[in-house]
């Protein structure tokens, strides 16, 4: 879906503004609950975006994604062995942008065999080409049991200082909640947008409770919300909270919510890096406006 035809005029001075180096006052920060680390709302994920192989033309394009990534203030790359060659693109933007430190590399195990997880975690190690991983998730949780083990071992031998799991879509929020009051995780991944707000019932007030981060996948569904507001004008009081766009009206109700620690929209253009990233500049939606931003969207 070409994002262009939803995008309003002021959309692109915001992004350009943030596309200079936008400091970490500048701009929405939150804190992982566990150590107190600071992190920009809006991350970078890496799904089908970053899969691009040996293409040369599209490795450079997303290294200047990732380098206008870095520039607006942001953080967090989320990526999985199961998004193709998303994980040695990401290595080779970071070796091209001499990218080494200050940035937070989040990756996923993903193999049905828990013993199999030390062998795929050091392979994706080393096609992103760095000393080692943040946070590791296990992904959709796969034998999670297993592959909780793997982390929490990492982590209490300092080779790792995160350890979470994902699940997208609603699907087994019961299990997330389960494994939030068993295991002492960091953080839980979830589909979380101004459609899909199911986390709001247990998940985020619980992980509010037990200190845990949350980082939202799937912001857009994937683009699948634009077709929901093609040629639909902005609210009115969209401009209460600098909204200039439906993509940045629909982050800004994501990350907005306390629970929240961090989004991770996925894109393969500068000009929506910018537009995303500037969502995380200007006013912040209280419980109210969040309020009227999710009713304005359903009566669409």
């Amino acid at each position: 879906m070409d994002r262009r035809q939803f995008v309003c005029g002021g959309a692109a001075l915001a992004g350009a503004a943030l596309s200079g180096g936008a400091q970490a006052t500048d701009i929405l920060a939150k804190t992982i609950p566990s150590t107190g680390e600071v992190v920009p709302a809006l991350g970078m994920g890496s799904w089908l975006t970053f899969d691009v192989g040996e293409d040369s033309a599209a490795r450079s394009a997303r290294r200047d994604v990732l380098e206008t990534f870095f520039s607006a203030g942001g953080r967090l790359i989320d990526s999985s062995p199961m998004y193709g060659s998303s994980q040695s693109v990401i290595g080779w933007c970071l070796g091209a942008l001499q990218k080494r430190d200050g940035f937070i590399a989040a990756d996923k195990v993903w193999t049905p065999q828990g013993e199999d997880g030390p062998t795929q975690i050091e392979r994706s190690r080393s096609r992103w080409r760095i000393p080692k991983f943040d946070l590791l998730q296990v992904h959709n949780l796969v034998d999670w049991e297993n592959h909780l083990e793997t982390l929490f071992a990492m982590k209490a031998s300092g080779r790792l200082r995160y350890v979470g799991v994902t699940t997208y879509a609603g699907l087994r929020h019961d299990t997330v909640e389960r494994i939030m009051r068993s295991r002492p995780l960091d953080f839980i991944q979830v589909t979380y947008n101004i459609a899909d707000r199911e986390a709001e019932e247990r998940l985020l007030p619980m992980a509010q409770e037990r200190d845990v981060a949350v980082v939202a996948n799937r912001p857009f569904r994937e683009g699948g919300l634009f077709p929901v507001v093609r040629d639909k004008p902005l609210p009115a009081f969209a401009a209460e909270i600098g909204a200039t766009s439906w993509a940045q009206f629909m982050l800004k109700f994501t990350i907005s919510h306390p629970a929240l620690t961090c989004a991770i929209p996925a894109t393969r253009r500068v000009d929506h890096m910018r537009e995303n990233m500037a969502a995380m500049s200007g006013p912040v939606p209280d419980a109210a406006m969040r309020a009227r931003m999710a009713a304005a969207f359903d009566a669409l």
